[in-house]
């Protein structure tokens, strides 16, 4: 068997298996081929048309299919399988102890979308949830002149993030707190990135197994999905310093957000999922009655 025959093999079988995407991948190809490549120990990046002739070896083929037949059986996202997610070229280890890492933000920091409400002033950071590090992780590398903190509520999520801080040999320049919201990290400070829970009732209920199999802390956000966002918005301008910046995923609870704020001005910010799933809000608007 070669590498093209392997990967389709394995596309058929996840195909066939119908489950749920949306941790890294999206259709059953796309995984097929990090799975395969993962467990044959090839670059993640590597040119599958390059290397579609190149022979697989009956035990080696074996061992890509029982992994596999893992996912199918399991149905937990593949990067619980793999111990490794990567958001934006960057890699990170995760395991069941944290949400696999997957938000928009990664995109705005990369892009320099926030910037224009940065300044040279901006010097302290806080990435709220921060699950398994892997913004606060980013935030360091795109803003290499600022004091980054990385909290989360659940003792588990953090010690994958202080694996990853450590990966990357961020030590000096991310801290890590345990906090209830804002109640352990009162800052001041300049930028709060937050991709809280906000999975609401109705769609927490509905979720296949693959996001079930995720902390439920770090997903459900109540009836409406705002309850965790409500006590951070009425939190936060206390938090903020003058001209701070909160920038907030909200997935796909537009609706439930505006419903919930509807005089709130906020700016949305363009991801590739669309214009509706990460907004920023000032302090000074944060402030208005």
């Amino acid at each position: 068997m070669n590498l093209q025959d392997l990967i389709a093999q394995a596309t058929a079988r996840l195909d066939a298996a119908q489950l749920a995407y949306g941790h890294g991948t999206t259709n059953a190809h796309d995984e097929a081929a990090w799975l395969v490549l993962w467990r044959l120990g090839l670059p993640l990046d590597s040119d599958l048309d390059a290397l579609a002739q190149r022979p697989i070896t009956p035990e080696k083929s074996a061992q890509v299919l029982a992994l596999i037949e893992q996912r199918i059986s399991s149905r937990e996202p593949a990067a619980y399988l793999t111990n490794e997610a990567w958001l934006q070229g960057v890699p990170f280890y995760v395991d069941r102890r944290a949400i696999v890492p997957r938000s928009f933000i990664a995109e705005l920091l990369a892009d320099g979308s926030i910037d224009p409400w940065l300044s040279e002033h901006t010097h302290d950071v806080l990435d709220l949830c921060t699950g398994n590090g892997s913004l606060a992780v980013l935030a360091a590398m795109a803003y290499p002149d600022v004091q980054v903190t990385g909290a989360d509520l659940s003792p588990d999520a953090l010690a994958v993030a202080r694996i990853n801080v450590d990966r990357h040999h961020l030590q000096d320049r991310i801290q890590l707190v345990q906090s209830d919201g804002l109640r352990q990290c009162p800052g001041p400070w300049d930028l709060i990135l937050c991709n809280p829970p906000y999975v609401n009732a109705q769609s927490m209920q509905a979720l296949p197994p693959e996001y079930r199999a995720e902390p439920e802390l770090a997903l459900a956000g109540g009836n409406d999905g705002m309850d965790f966002v409500r006590q951070l918005l009425h939190d936060a301008p206390a938090c903020l310093r003058p001209g701070g910046v909160l920038v907030l995923e909200i997935g796909n609870e537009r609706e439930h957000f505006e419903t919930a704020f509807p005089q709130l001005p906020v700016v949305w910010l363009s991801t590739s999922a669309g214009d509706d799933q990460v907004l920023l809000v000032t302090r000074e608007d944060l402030l208005q009655p």
